[in-house]
């Protein structure tokens, strides 16, 4: 095998190690809070102790790591559902449709991650997506609120940031069991009506 291919594998071997941990790491945490160890992570994720501290040398970074994979993965659902909605029917019945459907996407994400939101508030200080992540999550929310203005769904003055205020008291909502959640988008939805 020749240098580059070797360089190769072994690069997606170690892509391939990281996000393996990263789920197992994920499913840990969301089931069982700030117990896990390190080493239960590494076994959940078929790799050795080594592999997991060389990737990620403190719990802490681990943890931080999950966060980050989270929130990539939020601009990903985002993006997906502004595409679909630039491409939709604008006679559609939810004039806010990537909007709409994208705060019931982050429901049903920290819904099924509490006790990793949990973790993630604990060791980070705040759940919130951070750096460039959060600055890709908020220009994506951004076009989902143009479309939906558009549309005539919300309000002139409603922003990304109003939008972000309301993921985190999403977030509350469903890390305090504080009813559901789902009620609390249509509640939500309705407040960004214009006036």
């Amino acid at each position: 095998m020749s240098t580059p291919q070797r360089r190769r594998r072994t690069r997606t071997d170690a892509e391939r190690n990281r996000d393996r941990v990263l789920e197992a790491a994920r499913a840990l945490f969301a089931e069982s809070g700030h117990d896990v160890q390190m080493s239960e992570v590494a076994r959940a994720a078929g790799v050795g102790i080594g592999t997991l501290y060389r990737k990620f040398p403190t719990r802490e970074a681990l943890i931080e790591a999950i966060a980050e994979h989270r929130a990539a993965d939020l601009v990903v659902a985002a993006r997906r559902l502004a595409d679909a909605d630039a491409d939709s029917d604008a006679d559609s019945d939810d004039q806010a449709q990537g909007l709409t459907g994208f705060l019931y996407h982050v429901g049903e994400v920290l819904a099924g991650d509490r006790g990793m939101s949990e973790v993630i508030g604990t060791v980070m200080g705040s759940a919130e997506p951070r750096g460039e992540t959060r600055e890709a999550l908020l220009a994506v929310i951004a076009e989902l609120i143009d479309r939906a203005r558009a549309r005539g769904a919300v309000g002139q003055d409603v922003t990304a940031g109003d939008v972000n205020m309301v993921i985190c008291g999403l977030a509350a909502v469903i890390r305090n069991a504080a009813g559901d959640w789902r009620r609390y988008v249509e509640v939500t939805l309705d407040g960004l009506r214009p006036r």
